[in-house]
């Protein structure tokens, strides 16, 4: 890189941060009220009650993907436990051909999608989860991984096969080009743009909001407990954590998928290890704790009405953590160098089992040995959702050094997120305004950054469920539109690869 390349990179980033910082004081204070009066608004028009009695609440966008899912499942005859094999034979090269065309490899987008689902939703999402629906909640949490597992394959296979590779190499898919490109071909253009650009809206609203300031927010609320300093002084991690997303998201996607590529594998290894030295530590309580999760899943203690409750807060984490059916990872998806569109579709499915199945498992373990999420000396946390302390605390009853690693996990699991999301969110603000436009959103995404330490994590969080859940509605209306092709085009693959002429392209 030229001398005069980085300068200009250098200002870019210079500018970055100065706007932060002059933002913050601006937007920090009133921004809260903010969350909190929209919240209302949007919880009104897209999370009506779908049961009109008093005692069952299930909003429509839960059950939306619950159903979406489970159709899926169904239509693809349950892809998501036939191709297990196949997708890790897909990501250690074993297909991989010379003329592929794309951005990253089929390895790089996976772990750039899971950079955005493995984090904080696995972390805080699971301890607020099990604080409000109890451990049954865990139960749930891990059927719509499974059921989210097709889901995932369905709309990474819509965004390779309706992606646009652009004449300097780059891409341009995702939700909104299988909206607009897709509805075009069955003769509705004007529905199929509308669609898009309603998921584009959500998915930046998403990506300042899920993908920004509840990502510093939660960080910044674990690291709190270990430097107590940050405390008085917010904004200054704030500007920290502005300063290092800056610099990785100007470089675009192959920068994130390269930096997502090194600290994903790393984190979730700490993660587990730490996780799984807990629960082989407590074995003989174990059987308890997953007792408790089947008990409460199915409890009709208070009544139809609680067991949905359960359900919800199950599924609702798990959309958070996985982002199965809302859209986002298929725009990382879409940049995977394949030559099948089902392949990367394959590989995409492992995300919700990693990242909800193994991860939100083993965080739910050790809340549920720990007993944190119920003791009364941890009720403000559970009271303000500080779910990512919450757990921290549970992780430090049990290996009393462990909370300053985690604090460490916590603030790369933020980083990885929100580098990705700003991906996603630059991607949809430049399907509407052009790719020239782009340095505006990264301006506004670095200042979000700041302003997330300063905001609350209560409200951010319930901001964030109803961005996140509502990109589902238009993404899901084209996975059942198209889930005919889908599985068409699954049928085909799989029939080549039975066949063993998958083998014999590329020569085994």
């Amino acid at each position: 890189m030229s001398i005069r390349h980085m300068s200009t990179r250098f200002k870019q980033f210079a500018v970055l941060l100065v706007l932060s910082f002059t933002a913050m004081p601006v937007w920090a204070n009133g921004l809260n009220d903010i969350f909190g009066e929209v919240n209302g608004y949007l919880a009104a028009v897209l999370f009506f009650d779908v049961f009109p009695g008093e005692s069952v609440s299930m909003p429509f966008i839960v059950a939306w993907l619950v159903v979406g899912a489970t159709y899926l499942t169904i239509r693809m005859n349950f892809i998501n436990l036939r191709a297990m094999k196949h997708s890790v034979d897909v990501l250690r090269g074993r297909y991989a051909r010379p003329d592929d065309e794309g951005e990253v490899s089929p390895f790089q987008a996976l772990t750039t999608a899971l950079s955005a689902t493995v984090g904080l939703g696995n972390i805080a999402g699971v301890a607020i989860a099990i604080s409000i629906g109890g451990p049954g909640a865990t139960f749930w949490m891990i059927v719509a991984g499974f059921l989210g597992m097709t889901s995932k394959f369905t709309e990474a296979t819509l965004a390779q096969t309706y992606r646009e590779v652009r004449p300097d190499g780059h891409v341009m898919g995702g939700a909104m080009e299988y909206l607009s490109r897709g509805f075009s071909e069955r003769g509705m253009p004007k529905l199929g743009y509308a669609l898009a650009i309603m998921f584009c809206v959500l998915a930046i609203g998403g990506s300042l909001g899920a993908g920004n300031a509840f990502q510093v927010s939660q960080a910044l609320s674990a690291v709190q407990q270990n430097i107590p300093w940050f405390q008085e002084y917010k904004w200054v991690f704030g500007l920290i954590m502005a300063g290092l997303v800056g610099i990785v998201i100007i470089g675009g996607i192959r920068r994130i998928a390269h930096v997502a590529e090194a600290l994903v594998p790393t984190m979730i290894s700490i993660y587990i290890l730490a996780a799984l030295w807990i629960i082989v530590s407590n074995l003989t309580v174990v059987p308890a704790a997953f007792g408790s999760i089947i008990q409460g899943a199915f409890s009709l203690e208070a009544g139809f009405g609680g067991l949905i409750g359960v359900l919800v807060q199950g599924f609702k984490r798990a959309a958070f953590s996985s982002e199965a059916g809302i859209g986002s990872a298929a725009i990382a998806h879409a940049t995977a160098r394949t030559h099948y569109p089902v392949r990367q579709g394959i590989v995409a499915l492992l995300e919700p089992f990693i990242d909800t199945v193994v991860i939100c498992t083993m965080t739910a373990l050790v809340i549920i040995i720990t007993g944190v999420a119920s003791a009364p000396e941890h009720a403000a946390l559970v009271e303000a959702k500080e779910g990512a302390a919450l757990t921290s605390v549970a992780f430090g009853s049990v290996i009393s050094w462990f909370p300053v690693v985690l604090s460490l996990c916590v603030v790369l699991f933020a980083y990885s997120t929100m580098i990705s999301w700003s991906y996603y969110g630059e991607r949809c603000w430049s399907f509407m305004f052009g790719e020239r436009g782009s340095m505006i959103y990264k301006l506004t995404f670095v200042a979000f950054v700041v302003i997330g330490s300063m905001t609350s994590a209560g409200n951010i969080l319930d901001f964030s469920d109803l961005l996140i859940l509502a990109m589902a509605f238009p993404n899901f209306i084209a996975l059942y539109m198209f889930s005919g092709k889908v599985r068409g085009m699954l049928d085909e693959y799989w029939a080549k690869l039975e066949s063993g002429e998958l083998d014999r392209e590329v020569g085994r």
